[in-house]
């Protein structure tokens, strides 16, 4: 079994502080995949098998309440010759990357915690959607991590210097990288961020080329990948769930399925931070309360006069600012429900208890 320096796989100082000050005689681990409830987890001694708690599954009010990949964890054990090991606690999360589930149903999906960068991957062939790329920055802003955007399959796009200049227009103050694993390009820029003690998460769409690249990383071919279809010059779709991967280099990448789609949760400050071109041209509007549709003065409707901002990005930033107000509605009364929900589980136990007694 491989050993493991939990530091160099992302571990800080105040996790290790939190857990030496609540989880007493226990082992510390990082969740490294997540199936149906069964764990696998990292220790100092190597890969385990683990499963929750009895206190976990009662307390838990969601799914978002379980381990998911990337999180660090209190266990009873940190071998598993002797049987799973039980998590008995989580380490608080300094991020977050998270959307809603699908449907029409309120309830929080995990994509993966802890990450220092989100690597947020989109290809320049079919899959290149601006509006799409905002709306992942803007969750990325809002988890804790630093977005990059890393375009893809740069060997099938004929026309990149256009496509870099429009990204650069919408992903303000972030990174963006070129690559393409047929022909090795940027691959080297890839692995800049990919060092020892920095976790990296691989967040996109379906079919744009991450496992294929984390196979680049590793050296050799872990991740399952499929040809890319003629029809649509989009990668067929493998990868199935989030596992933690660690580098030989150093560090850990998190690769996760791609996404359909991105409903957002409750992201406000993700998007003041995402769309800053336009928060800074309401300060300019001549009303303090300018709704940038008939005010006089309005510097919002100025600049996408003058083409400094397009009308497609104000009409994203507009839509996803709605979302996200909707979205915290949603979140208040969902607390409201779970506060009432842990009180009425209190009353039952001191019922319990009283008959008991």
């Amino acid at each position: 079994m491989n050993k493991f320096n939990l530091k160099e796989l992302g571990l800080k100082d105040n996790t290790i502080k939190e857990f030496k000050n609540l989880y007493e005689g226990m082992y510390l681990g990082r969740v490294a995949c997540e199936q149906k409830n069964y764990y696998k987890v990292i220790t100092e001694k190597g890969v385990i098998s683990a499963r929750v708690s009895g206190k976990i599954m009662y307390n838990a009010c969601s799914i978002a309440s379980y381990p998911a990949v990337g999180d660090w964890v209190a266990m009873d054990r940190d071998e598993d010759s002797q049987g799973e090991a039980i998590i008995q606690g989580i380490l608080k999360r300094c991020s977050k990357f998270s959307r809603k589930v699908a449907g029409i149903k309120y309830e929080e999906q995990i994509i993966a915690v802890n990450i220092d960068t989100a690597l947020i991957t989109m290809s320049l062939n079919d899959n290149f959607n601006l509006r799409r790329l905002e709306r992942y920055i803007s969750t990325a802003w809002d988890s804790g991590a630093k977005p990059i955007v890393l375009l893809t399959k740069s060997d099938l796009c004929e026309d990149l210097d256009e496509k870099l200049l429009e990204v650069s227009k919408v992903a303000i103050g972030v990174d963006i990288l070129v690559v393409s694993s047929l022909t090795n390009e940027g691959i080297d820029k890839v692995k800049e961020y990919i060092t020892k003690g920095k976790t990296v998460a691989f967040i996109g769409s379906s079919g744009v080329g991450k496992s294929t690249l984390i196979n680049k990383l590793l050296g050799y071919e872990k991740m399952k990948v499929s040809e890319i279809r003629e029809s649509d010059g989009r990668g067929r779709h493998t990868t199935t769930y989030r596992e933690l991967i660690v580098i030989p280099e150093g560090g850990v990448v998190i690769d996760t399925p791609g996404m359909r789609e991105l409903s957002i949760m409750d992201i406000e400050d993700g998007i003041e931070s995402a769309f800053k071109d336009i928060e800074q041209l309401t300060i300019n509007c001549k009303f303090g309360n300018c709704t940038h549709n008939e005010e006089p003065g309005c510097a919002v409707k100025e600049a996408i006069s003058t083409g400094i901002i397009s009308e497609e990005r104000y009409k994203s930033y507009i839509k996803l600012k709605k979302e996200a107000e909707f979205m915290a509605k949603k979140e208040k009364i969902r607390k409201l429900k779970e506060s009432k929900k842990g009180r009425t589980k209190k009353n039952n136990y001191k019922k319990d208890f009283v008959e008991i007694i």
